[in-house]
């Protein structure tokens, strides 16, 4: 539900406060404001009979937003303002520290207002981030709900779409992650063999190829692509079916959203991620191996000799067990960012941007976390 609804109202404006108008819904409340047009004149009715818990933040929001528009029980008030529906005690004291302070007196500039909006700003950032993070872990919630009725509900799990999302994340993104995994590796033992030329170490190539590809670069690079392919589209098409009330047309025929738009996403990047993981190991050691030879000479047999010299029990592994977890990131990333667009095709592009960068941004810190946790484990 919007914070604002404008409607025309005679020769005036009528402006409806809804739902929660408190200092959590701050951010909502200061976006909705600002798209608020400024061409109006005559008079503008602030009915505040929907509003609900209306504190002094949102409410000193409302009176500079109108400020701007010309409001307010000034002389050359442009827009009459009037304030029905039982509008919050505190709206007069605002109202005569907004309008009624004396211009002569007032305080010659210094640096502490300066000082005052930064500290605002933060704070407003501040609470900003946590809601989002509260409605973030609630999306996860709802996820896990779902998945736990699948054991009482089996019904839940819809295997006709798990499939379908499985061949479009997984099966059409095989030869885009076969060749970059190919390229990079190819590049990455080029830039090794120069170096390590210099000390008669070329052997040991198949060393950094092995260990950088199975542990880190093969299942890092393929979390990337699909951020961008996968993570994008998850939101791009979630986000068309808000704008078109797809989504609410299913809730009003009482199917769960989740169930049905957000689970098997998930899942089938769960599932596929693990295996475009194999894929890109498999072609990046190809890579490693076709390089040393055209530009070491070492041949197939020596080369695979050496890989398994270099590998130890948990070298794959450390690699393969990140992929579900970026495939949780990227899921959930995409398909919440979907499920948030609201009013407009450029809300549609700005979560999709959005989802990306998160979702990259996602991948590469939780493997980092992983790079900590497993020194520590020494896995």
């Amino acid at each position: 539900m919007n914070a604002l609804t404008l409607q025309e109202d005679g020769e005036g404006w009528r402006l409806r406060l809804n739902g929660d108008w408190s200092l959590a819904s701050i951010g909502k409340i200061d976006r909705e404001l600002e798209a608020l047009p400024g061409s109006m004149l005559g008079i503008l009715i602030c009915d505040w009979s929907r509003a609900e818990r209306p504190g002094i933040a949102p409410v000193w929001l409302l009176l500079t937003r109108l400020s701007t528009l010309g409001a307010g029980e000034i002389p050359t008030a442009k827009l009459s303002v009037r304030h029905e529906g039982g509008p919050p005690p505190t709206i007069g004291l605002l109202g005569k520290l907004k309008f009624d302070r004396p211009v002569a007196h007032a305080a010659p500039s210094t640096t502490m207002p300066a000082i005052e909006v930064a500290i605002g700003e933060l704070g407003r950032w501040v609470v900003q981030e946590g809601a989002e993070a509260s409605a973030a872990v609630g999306f996860f919630g709802r996820i896990a709900a779902v998945l736990g009725e699948i054991f009482s509900r089996p019904r839940a799990l819809r295997i006709p779409s798990l499939a379908r999302h499985i061949f479009d994340t997984g099966v059409t993104a095989i030869p885009i992650v076969a060749l970059i995994a190919f390229l990079i590796s190819v590049v990455v033992a080029y830039l090794g063999a120069q170096q390590l030329r210099k000390f008669g170490a070329d052997i040991f190539v198949v060393d950094l190829v092995t260990i950088g590809v199975l542990r880190e670069m093969g299942v890092l690079l393929t979390a990337i692509i699909v951020a961008g392919r996968s993570g994008s589209a998850f939101a791009a098409e979630i986000g068309v079916m808000q704008l078109n009330d797809e989504v609410d047309a299913l809730r009003a025929m009482g199917f769960n959203p989740m169930e049905l738009l957000v689970v098997p996403r998930v899942l089938a990047l769960v599932i596929a991620l693990p295996l475009l993981t194999v894929i890109a190991d498999t072609m990046g050691l190809a890579g490693g191996a076709l390089l040393s030879l055209l530009e070491l000479h070492i041949p197939p047999a020596q080369f695979t000799v050496r890989l398994h010299e270099a590998l130890a029990p948990t070298t794959f592994w450390a690699g393969l067990v990140k992929a579900p977890v970026f495939a949780v990131l990227i899921g959930m990333v995409g398909t919440y960012r979907g499920m948030q667009v609201r009013e407009s095709s450029r809300e549609l592009g700005r979560l999709t941007t959005v989802a990306v960068v998160q979702s990259i941004f996602m991948v590469i810190l939780a493997d980092a976390l992983f790079a900590v946790l497993f020194e520590k484990l020494d896995f």
